[in-house]
């Protein structure tokens, strides 16, 4: 099959609008708010986190507003590093949830939604990770 270059472009294009519209990479910087604490608010869904590059301050408290997007899919955000002040397993709903911790340790850190349908690979597998990225 042989493809114009009008095509190709457009081809290009769509496959671009898809994967940005499925939550593709991104980062994200948490300011500090006015009370000390960073907050960043998070959408989990189809095998994605958005943001999945977080990236915050060490010691200062950190406040995630979690929610999932619409269906009857189920999605958790874990994050199990309890040497860095961080030991999270929350299953989320399409209602925000809302995550304190603060983190202790400088590092890059993996969060991810743990569920598995039976017989199939785990979201996390799926690509249904991000970092939390700890610094000074």
């Amino acid at each position: 099959m042989k493809y114009s270059l009008r095509s190709s472009i457009l081809i290009i294009f769509g496959i671009f609008l898809a994967s940005a519209s499925m939550g593709e990479k991104s980062a994200y910087k948490a300011g500090i708010d006015s009370d000390g604490v960073q907050r960043i608010e998070v959408l989990a869904g189809g095998y994605f986190f958005n943001p999945d590059h977080i990236i915050v301050s060490v010691n200062i408290p950190v406040e995630l507003k979690i929610k999932k997007e619409a269906g009857i899919v189920p999605h958790a955000f874990v994050i199990k590093e309890p040497g860095a002040g961080i030991d999270i397993n929350e299953s989320l709903s399409t209602e925000p949830k809302v995550i304190r911790f603060t983190p202790k340790k400088v590092g890059k850190y993996t969060f991810y939604c743990d569920k598995k349908l039976l017989f199939f690979e785990s979201h996390r597998k799926k690509g249904m990770a991000g970092i939390l990225e700890v610094t000074e």
